[in-house]
């Protein structure tokens, strides 16, 4: 059972991967960011609601607590999704995807500011590595020579930041209800924060392009099916065996972005992603061992 359990994380991981692969196609069709990101909150929505409707018990639905923190964690993955396609627009798949799996970073950073987590010269060595690897990877020193603007850089970091809202926001609310609900209300947020920005002549355009079937497959894969399967595989996995096995996220729409969308990447630039992957994924089992609430590898 836990070799399924694994298989299923493993599964959402590379779906949340594709995800990232199938917004870079759209957004090279020029459609915007914040529309890719609501379609793919939306075909979520309709997915949890489902798995609500067959699994109603336990909802805690009248639970006031259950609602506040479901749309702090609204807002987080409404963040999520939108910085994550616009860092993908101005970037690269890879380069987004890696920032973002930096969310870890803005854990501890925000847990230290609230006391919630003690301190340690090990925990600010790989912070410290990081950011090595982001300087690396991004070529900050030098914006732009690898195609990557300062808007991707900062989205990708936004997208990181609003990845950790979105964990804190689901571990306050778990207590109070089920994950089907949480999810119910966190993408119905997202839903009513991101049609504002969004264009609407683009966004009714959806219904009727050529493009749906990528839209459909975006929103399944990348909100729908793939957090289901996330969470009946955490049931059975432990919390660190999942931060190991997230990393099939970014990896996969690394390569993604170089094999389908020819992105490239240099010497530099791939040894930060390899400081990166390598340090946060220690990071994230650190993290769980100490402390094992539901650690969502979204951003997604």
């Amino acid at each position: 059972m836990v070799g399924v359990s694994t298989a299923l994380v493993a599964l959402a991981a590379f779906c949340w991967g594709l995800s990232g692969g199938i917004g870079g196609i759209l957004m090279a069709d020029d459609w915007d960011a914040f529309v890719v990101s609501f379609y793919r909150g939306v075909i979520g929505l309709l997915f949890v609601l489902i798995w609500l409707a067959l699994r109603p018990h336990g909802s805690g639905l009248s639970s006031r607590r259950l609602w506040f923190w479901s749309t702090i964690a609204g807002i987080g993955v409404a963040g999520n999704f939108s910085f994550y396609f616009l860092s993908i627009a101005h970037g690269s798949v890879a380069v987004a995807a890696t920032l973002m799996y930096c969310a870890p970073v803005f854990v501890y950073l925000v847990s230290f500011a609230l006391k919630l987590e003690r301190s340690t010269a090990s925990k600010w060595a790989a912070i410290a590595v990081v950011m090595v690897g982001i300087v690396l990877l991004t070529q900050i020193y030098d914006v732009g020579a690898s195609g990557v603007t300062a808007i991707g850089v900062g989205a990708g970091l936004l997208a990181g930041l609003s990845y950790a809202v979105f964990i804190f926001g689901f571990k306050y609310a778990a207590p109070h209800g089920s994950p089907q609900s949480i999810l119910t209300i966190a993408f119905a947020v997202l839903a009513i924060v991101l049609i504002l920005p969004s264009d609407i002549d683009q966004a009714a355009a959806v219904l009727t392009t050529p493009d749906w079937p990528l839209f459909i497959a975006l929103g399944v894969l990348g909100a729908g099916l793939s957090f289901v399967l996330y969470i009946i595989g955490l049931n059975h996995t432990t919390p660190s065996a999942a931060s190991i096995v997230a990393m099939v996220e970014p990896v996969t729409a690394s390569l993604f972005g170089v094999v389908v969308l020819s992105e490239t990447l240099g010497g530099l630039q791939v040894l930060g992603m390899g400081l990166i992957l390598v340090t946060v994924t220690a990071m994230r089992v650190i993290l769980s061992s100490e402390r094992p609430p539901p650690d969502l590898p979204l951003t997604e």
